[in-house]
């Protein structure tokens, strides 16, 4: 049987790995966006949103048309980001506290047993940090200070968890303390961006990954941007938290162009999910997915494939594209190969993918199978071009099948067909029984509705949590 999980191997170095021209291992710097949709950037084809910061990233660097997240909504997909699984695989999935993500003063997080990719890097000597969205649990043996970080500033969840249902007003923290309560989200960006570029410049000389999960443009159904944004965009609070995203990115590379470091820093910009999207499909207002169909939180293509732009002057080949398959759960692994450490002592799902990232000849994804999971519930699977969401008799959320109606097989070839308008099914029966066999391999490995994988894992548990408060000085 096809096991879908990648077994540790022996450490491997960044020479041996990539055409590196240095000896030292390249600086990691992963800029990941919330909610940000598919057609909410320029490179990507937004004609409302002015992102000239992105587009010179992207002439300079490389975009993947096909990076994909494991989940529609955050704290499923971020877990798959630091630790190279699917959240199905860590637990952070589903709670019975919870639901799709988790709440404040949740007794549930990500377990410290498993390895994060600031704990992959550190045994490379790097410098961490996370400055920005954490949202992998808010007590103190979850928060980023114990899972391999040296340097945490940002918000321990969603910048719209509010005080409300007995939560605390929205904590700012600086390591393991509260610093401001309620956080001033209008300047969350303007002060994540000139936190990470402090940091770049106070490590510059020295191996360094720096995780920038930004707040925005986030949940709210008006996101925040500070005064100098405010107003200025084409497309209201999400437009203008958009075009201040794009600043930062700019002052991100313009430090690291400054300090001469380019040559040695691999920068990677994404967004967590795709956007949740207006009532009105046809607003803007809560973002765009377009040409990909569908909201976030919900499996479609417009949740999970995400924009994603790689820039690594020397190294990744400028102005170019990668239409092959990669995903979140592939940061890791690559990094880990960049660094020369070995991978996770338990099994992960990622690859490394630094073959596609420099473009090398006839490089292919990695993947023979990609799975689309709602919580615990698998809806769909990718090989190669082909995407089919299997057959359900209940669901929760589903981008195309209603509740209490036959609802039958649906194939798409999601690079020919980017809006997935084609329901090939009937014409390609093999390829129909070839997936819904791997549809038989994720379920035996990482479980499906009321049945439990082979080897999946639990998220941590605290008894008794507490919230994140500002105490007096």
């Amino acid at each position: 049987m096809l096991s879908l999980v990648q077994q540790p191997r022996p450490t491997v170095s960044a020479e041996e790995t990539a055409s590196s021209k240095d000896s030292a291992p390249p600086n990691i710097v992963l800029i990941v966006c919330d909610n940000l949709g598919y057609g909410d950037i320029e490179p990507f084809g937004s004609q409302l949103h002015r992102t000239p910061c992105l587009n010179r990233m992207a002439k300079e660097g490389r975009k993947f048309t096909h990076f994909c997240v494991t989940a529609g909504v955050c704290t499923p997909s971020r877990a798959s980001f630091m630790t190279g699984c699917y959240s199905q695989r860590v637990g952070m999935h589903d709670n019975p506290r919870d639901g799709l993500v988790l709440r404040p003063v949740s007794p549930y997080g990500l377990h410290p047993e498993e390895t994060t990719i600031a704990e992959t890097l550190k045994q490379a000597e790097y410098k961490t940090a996370i400055i920005g969205k954490w949202h992998l649990g808010d007590q103190p043996s979850f928060l980023p200070t114990a899972q391999g970080f040296d340097y945490f500033f940002g918000i321990p969840y969603s910048d719209d968890m509010t005080a409300r249902d007995n939560w605390p007003p929205l904590p700012l923290m600086h390591n393991e303390s509260v610093i401001e309560a309620p956080a001033d989200r209008d300047t969350l960006t303007k002060r994540y961006t000139e936190r990470a570029t402090e940091f770049i410049r106070q490590h510059s000389e020295e191996p360094f990954f720096l995780y920038l999960p930004h707040a925005m443009p986030g949940s709210t159904p008006h996101p925040y941007s500070s005064a100098d944004f405010q107003g200025k965009s084409r497309n209201g609070p999400w437009g203008d938290s958009i075009e201040e995203l794009d600043w930062s990115v700019g002052e991100i590379l313009e430090t690291i162009k400054a300090e001469g470091i380019a040559e040695q820093t691999l920068v990677i910009w994404t967004s967590d999910n795709g956007a949740p999207l207006a009532k009105e499909l046809e607003s803007p207002t809560r973002g765009s997915n377009q040409p990909l169909p569908g909201r976030g939180y919900t499996t479609a293509e417009g949740a999970f494939r995400v924009p994603t732009l790689m820039w690594w002057p020397g190294h990744i080949p400028a102005g170019t594209e990668c239409d092959q398959l990669v995903t979140c759960m592939d940061i890791l692994p690559t990094a880990a190969a960049l660094a020369g450490t070995g991978l996770p002592a338990r099994s992960i799902d990622g690859h490394d993918v630094l073959p596609l990232m420099l473009g090398d000849d006839g490089a292919q994804s990695p993947y023979d199978a990609f799975y689309y999971y709602h919580q615990d519930q698998l809806q769909a699977v990718r090989k190669g071009p082909w995407k089919l969401f299997i057959p359900l008799t209940s669901f929760s959320r589903h981008p195309y099948f209603k509740k209490g109606k036959e609802n039958s097989l649906i194939l798409f070839n999601v690079q020919t067909d980017f809006a997935c308008e084609q329901n090939v099914a009937d014409q390609h029966p093999e390829i129909v029984k070839q997936l819904l066999r791997l549809a038989e391999v994720a379920r035996v490995d990482l479980g499906d509705t009321d049945r439990k994988g082979a080897g999946q894992r639990t998220a941590g548990h605290v008894e008794n949590p507490t919230p994140r408060v500002k105490t007096a000085p």
